[in-house]
């Protein structure tokens, strides 16, 4: 377990319920925990919509002072550089999607690669319509690192098809994550569910991660 967790990947591949779900699990842990809402591209899909439940949780969220807002003004607020030099905390960083959204963790690489404590996690999910193939998962893959200079370190499956997703889909999203982790070198970490369907893939899947899904969005 590192200090600091980025998750990454394409727009809609569910990062931010991971992200959302990994820093919850940190906590039962007995960690102190930050969540840094790092997308400020994307105002829809917020960390911040969780965040009665993550400061209940007894996390601290920083996000943008806009978010949420009908103000759509790219700003992170200082303390986000508390993620890099508090050595105390455990971080997750919620990336913004793509390349255009990784842009923003360039201010923060230097000190993130410093201290070397660190996992980026490219989230894959099959049934995005860009990353369908493991060779266009790939090519976002490679965008992102070279948008935020730092290399991803391993791969999470989180193939879904919203509230219509079955465990044959999340099976599915396994062979494709195979493929994106032989071609990348990357370890798959882990598979994330909805917790509605670890019954029906238990003993299928290793490391299945079941999540509780964010207030008002699927992804």
């Amino acid at each position: 377990m590192k200090r600091v967790t980025l998750f990454a990947g394409h727009y809609g591949s569910g990062k931010t319920n991971i992200a959302v779900n990994y820093a919850l699990h940190l906590r039962k842990q007995g960690l102190p925990v930050i969540i840094a809402d790092l997308d400020i591209v994307n105002p829809y899909f917020r960390t911040k919509d969780s965040a009665k439940e993550l400061e209940e949780a007894g996390i601290e969220v920083i996000a943008s002072p806009y978010a949420n807002s009908n103000l759509d003004i790219p700003a992170l607020p200082e303390k986000m550089y508390r993620v890099c030099r508090d050595h105390s905390v455990y971080a997750v960083i919620d990336v913004g999607g793509d390349d255009q959204g990784a842009v923003a963790l360039g201010r923060y690489t230097p000190e993130i690669l410093e201290e070397g404590n660190y996992e980026m996690i490219f989230v894959a999910n099959a049934f995005r319509p860009l990353t369908r193939k493991p060779e266009e998962a790939l090519e976002v893959m490679r965008e992102i690192e070279a948008a935020g200079g730092i290399p991803f370190t391993a791969i999470v499956n989180n193939a879904n098809l919203g509230e219509e997703t079955s465990a044959e889909d999340v099976l599915r999203g396994e062979a494709f994550c195979r493929e994106l982790s032989r071609l990348s070198g990357l370890p798959v970490a882990f598979t994330s569910i909805v917790r509605e369907l670890q019954p029906h893939l238990e003993g299928k899947v290793g490391n299945l991660f079941p999540m509780q899904l964010q207030y008002k969005y699927y992804a």
